[in-house]
């Protein structure tokens, strides 16, 4: 769905109903990308409030040189890098315990999945600030080496080669939990 109607909101559209459809399209990746950057939940919360708060207010700067995901990651990322920057943020901004595993047979089964989800999770959230980005727009949300490349303001080689160091270092990271070094 690419909401080919956020070019017509001036030409009478609903925008409370152009907001909502955005809403329940792409709320969730929002909220999971001021997650990832952040690293927390609370402040994802705001953030998500900030990013719907500015989308309703600006609509009409949409251009669509790029898929409505595109842009509304864009706004999260700008809005998420603009409330880090706060010193209110950086003094009250904790990890924490956000991930719950999926259901399995037993619970000695889902205990174990959620000890190796969460540290994989943790391993991911560890990586520096522009390999974990790089890795979730391309690998979570699915978005092409291109749209990373518009969406960060970088060349695609420069996408390409942090995807690249992102892979090798979460490589990396699950070989020494897999040594036994891990909390597994």
């Amino acid at each position: 769905m690419q909401f080919e109607y956020l070019k017509a909101v001036t030409g009478g559209l609903d925008k409370n109903a152009v907001l909502e459809d955005l809403m329940s399209a792409h709320g969730k990746d929002v909220w999971n990308f001021a997650f990832f950057l952040t690293k927390s939940s609370v402040i994802a919360d705001d953030i998500t409030q900030d990013v719907f708060v500015k989308v309703f207010e600006k609509m009409y700067t949409y251009r669509g040189q790029s898929s409505v995901k595109t842009w509304l990651l864009a706004i999260t990322r700008n809005t998420a890098m603009d409330a880090m920057r706060s010193a209110w943020i950086r003094r009250v901004t904790t990890l924490p315990s956000w991930f719950q595993g999926k259901t399995h047979p037993s619970a000695e089964q889902e205990v174990l999945s959620q000890i190796v989800t969460e540290q994989v999770w943790s391993d991911v959230l560890s990586l520096p600030r522009k390999l974990r980005e790089i890795l979730l727009l391309h690998i979570h949300h699915g978005l092409p080496i291109k749209e990373v490349s518009a969406l960060l303001e970088i060349s695609e080689g420069t996408v390409k080669s942090r995807l690249h160091r992102a892979r090798a270092a979460m490589n990396r990271k699950l070989d020494q939990d897999d040594d036994g070094e891990g909390p597994v």
